[in-house]
């Protein structure tokens, strides 16, 4: 497709242009001008053939929703995007998800100061390796769902300079990174994030985490966290505050190589789930549980299932219903 002599400069608005093109392999922009284009979203999503793209002329600084702009595009590999002026955008969800052979993306100068919303926006693009995302200015997003979600072959992650304070939902942001052994969160704070359900979930090469600077007041959700983190040989989280957390449930299920863990600060009066918690923690030893409330827990199926070598287990106060 060539575009070349496309008239565009009174376009305020792209959104859908190229949409569900699925067999679109080439498109020429030439001098496509988008210097008064204010929405992207969705400009290029489920273009399943694309080969390569060359936005290098595309002029984005009116641009302030850019929402599953390369949503699926499949066949991408490489994507330079450095020119990109971003100041204006307020939304970035979606915006590489499921981009699941791009091996190389340039986000050099991303200018994020102004966006709320990024979740999903690397979710399931499961050929990258490396992504530097410590320019990221992050002081107003209040969405980080599923962010880098099933980069299965993700290794180097930078992003130490988040700043997570008006986060609300971190909810499988890491989840299924399989091959990530690093992970420097020691910067994070989480005072508004209410839901971690999966947010480590599948992390298999993850050997710790320094979650020292959590704030997990308003958690309610605790679900499958670090369910299957079966690297992790230990995990400090006696900061954590628990008093509101309602569902427990899987939460350390498959971390098979956590020999013992200090629950002793965890509040659970409102829990009501911690059905397979510690299931399949088959090297822990040692897990003293006597400061647990489950005067309100309705379900506890499986929750010590699999947890072979368990010389010491502390259940003392436990009550149910």
């Amino acid at each position: 497709m060539d575009l070349s002599n496309f008239l565009t400069i009174k376009c305020t608005s792209m959104k859908y242009m190229f949409g569900n093109n699925i067999n679109l392999k080439k498109i020429i922009f030439g001098n496509f001008d988008t210097s008064l284009c204010q929405n992207m979203n969705n400009l290029l999503r489920n273009c399943f053939s694309l080969l390569s793209l060359n936005l290098n002329n595309f002029q984005t600084n009116e641009v302030t929703n850019i929402d599953s702009m390369f949503f699926n595009c499949t066949s991408l590999t490489i994507l330079d995007l450095s020119n990109f002026n971003t100041e204006n955008i307020v939304s970035m969800k979606e915006v590489f998800s499921q981009c699941d052979s791009l091996i190389s993306l340039k986000l050099n100068n991303w200018n994020t100061a102004k966006v709320k919303s990024m979740n999903k926006i690397f979710n399931e693009c499961s050929s990258l390796i490396s992504l530097d995302l410590n320019h990221f200015n992050t002081i107003l997003v209040e969405n980080m769902t599923s962010i880098f979600d099933s980069c299965y072959s993700l290794q180097y992650l930078k992003i130490s300079n988040f700043i997570t304070s008006n986060v609300k939902t971190m909810s499988d942001m890491f989840a299924k990174c399989e091959k990530l052994k690093n992970l420097d969160l020691s910067n994070f704070n989480t005072p508004k994030v209410t839901i971690m359900r999966n947010m480590f979930t599948r992390c298999r090469s993850l050997t710790s985490l320094d979650l020292s600077n959590f704030d997990t007041s308003q958690v309610n959700n605790m679900n499958k966290m670090f369910d299957s983190c079966n690297s992790l040989v230990f995990l400090d989280i006696s900061n954590f505050n628990t008093k509101n957390v309602l569902d427990m449930g899987k939460m350390f299920s498959g971390c098979s190589s956590l020999t013992t863990i200090n629950l002793s600060n965890f509040n659970t009066e409102l829990v009501t789930i911690l059905e397979y918690m510690f299931s399949k923690c088959k090297n822990l030893t040692y897990l003293d549980l006597s400061s647990f409330n489950t005067s309100k827990v309705l379900n506890m199926i499986s929750m010590f299932e699999g947890c072979i070598n368990l010389d010491y287990l502390n259940i003392l106060n436990f009550e149910g219903n």
